[in-house]
C-alpha cells in the first residue's frame, strides 16, 4: 500500500514538475505574430468593412472548427492560422475585431486586408479596403494600444522578437494591372517596367515594417497567379495556365527575392525571408496527384468554367471532399493546400526557403533570446 501510494505520489510531482517546466519553455518562447497583406492571409478585418471584398457567407469556414464563416478566404484554417499553430501560439485576431483587447493585444495582430496590393490603386474596385500604408499606420496605433499595457520598453522587445509574415504582389496584377483590357497601369508600364516599379515600391514598405521594429519578416512570392482557376477560366488556353500572368509571376519573384537579399545585405541581418518564391509553380500545381489532390484546376467552389467564374456562394458548385481540391475558389488554396504549403515555409529546403526556413529561425532565435 505504501509503495503504491508514494509511486502515486511521485506520478503526481513528476506531472507537476513537467507542467511547471512547459509552462517555462512557453513564457520564454511566447513570440507574437503579426500579419500584413491580402486575402491569402486576412482573417476577418473585412468583415468590419462596407466592401465587396468579404468572405462571410457560407459555404466559407465550412471546414472551420466552428463551421461557419470566419472571413477566412479560405474552407477552413487559411496560411496565418497554420503558421501559429506551427510556432505553438493561438491565431491571431484581425485588427478591426473588437475583441482584440489586453492580454489578447499581446499575441499579435493580423492587419491584412483582402483586395490590396503594393500599390494604392489596386483593388480600387473594392472601395474600402485597408491599403499597405493604412495596415502599417494601424501597427503604429497597434504599439501604442501595447504600450499602453505593457510599456514602451516591453512593447519594443515584443516588436523586435515577433514573428511577422507578408503577402502582397498578387493584386496588383490580377486587379489592377490585368483587370480590364487597356488598364490604367498597362498602358503606363510594359509589363517588365511596371515589375521594376513593384519592386521600388514593395522595398519601400518593408524598409518601413524594419523602421517600425519588425526583425523577422517571412516575404512570399506571388505563386502560380495564371494558373488559379479564375486565370484558367477567362484567360487560359486549351485548359492550361494563362500565360501572361506566369510571364508576370515569373519577371516578380525573382526580383522580389533579389530585393530581399539586397535588403538583408544593406541592415547586415537576415530580417527578411523568402518563402516559396523560387517555386512559381507550386509543386502540387504541376504534380496534383502526387499531393493527393484530384484536381488542381477546378475550384471546389464556383460556377462556369473550372468554377472559376465569380464569387463564391451558397448558390455555387460545392465539392463534397475539399481535401481532394488544390483550390477552394477561384483564387485561393483550400486548407490542406495551405497546410502544404506551411509545411514548406516551416522545413522547406533553400528552394522553398531563402535564406533559411521557419524552423531554423525558430531555433536561431530561442537561442538568441534566452
Amino acid at each position: 500500500m505504501g509503495m503504491a501510494s508514494s509511486q502515486s505520489s511521485y506520478a503526481i510531482f513528476f506531472c507537476l514538475l513537467l507542467a511547471v517546466l512547459k509552462n517555462g519553455v512557453l513564457e520564454a518562447e511566447a513570440r507574437a505574430f503579426f500579419v500584413f497583406g491580402d486575402s491569402l492571409v486576412d482573417n476577418g478585418n473585412n468583415n468590419y468593412l462596407a466592401t465587396t471584398a468579404r468572405a462571410d457567407a457560407p459555404p466559407y469556414g465550412i471546414d472551420y472548427p466552428t463551421h461557419r464563416p470566419t472571413g477566412r478566404f479560405s474552407n477552413g484554417y487559411n496560411i496565418p492560422d497554420l503558421i501559429s499553430q506551427a510556432i505553438g501560439e493561438e491565431a491571431t485576431l484581425p485588427y478591426l475585431s473588437p475583441y482584440l483587447t489586453g492580454e489578447k493585444l499581446l499575441v499579435g495582430a493580423n492587419f491584412a486586408s483582402a483586395g490590396v496590393g503594393i500599390l494604392n490603386d489596386t483593388g480600387v474596385q473594392f472601395v474600402n479596403i485597408i491599403r499597405i500604408t493604412l495596415q502599417m499606420q494601424y501597427f503604429e496605433q497597434y504599439q501604442q494600444r501595447v504600450s499602453d499595457i505593457i510599456g514602451p520598453q516591453e512593447t519594443q522587445r515584443l516588436v523586435n522578437q515577433a514573428l511577422t509574415l507578408i503577402t502582397l504582389g498578387g493584386n496588383d496584377f490580377v486587379n489592377n494591372y490585368y483587370l480590364v483590357p487597356f488598364s490604367a497601369r498597362s498602358r503606363q508600364f510594359a509589363l517588365p517596367d511596371y515589375v521594376v516599379y513593384l519592386i521600388s515600391e514593395y522595398r519601400k514598405v518593408l524598409a518601413r515594417l524594419y523602421e517600425l521594429g519588425l526583425r523577422r519578416v517571412l516575404v512570399t512570392g506571388t505563386g502560380p497567379l495564371g494558373c488559379v482557376p479564375a486565370e484558367l477560366a477567362q484567360r487560359g488556353q486549351n485548359g492550361g495556365c494563362a500565360p501572361e500572368l506566369q510571364r508576370a509571376a515569373s519577371l516578380f519573384n525573382p526580383q522580389l527575392q533579389a530585393m530581399l537579399d539586397s535588403l538583408n545585405s544593406e541592415i547586415g541581418s537576415n530580417v527578411f525571408i523568402g518563402a516559396n518564391i523560387r517555386q512559381t509553380n507550386i509543386d502540387f500545381i504541376s504534380d496534383p496527384g502526387r499531393y493527393g489532390f484530384v484536381t488542381s484546376k477546378v475550384a471546389c467552389c464556383g460556377q462556369g468554367p473550372f468554377n472559376g467564374i465569380g464569387l463564391c456562394t451558397g448558390l455555387s458548385n460545392l465539392c463534397p471532399n475539399r481535401d481532394i481540391y488544390a483550390f477552394w475558389d477561384a483564387f485561393h488554396p483550400s486548407e490542406r493546400a495551405n497546410k502544404i504549403i506551411v509545411q514548406q515555409i516551416l522545413s522547406g529546403s533553400t528552394d522553398y526557403m531563402s535564406p533559411m526556413n521557419l524552423s531554423t529561425i525558430m531555433a536561431l532565435d530561442a537561442a538568441t533570446n534566452v
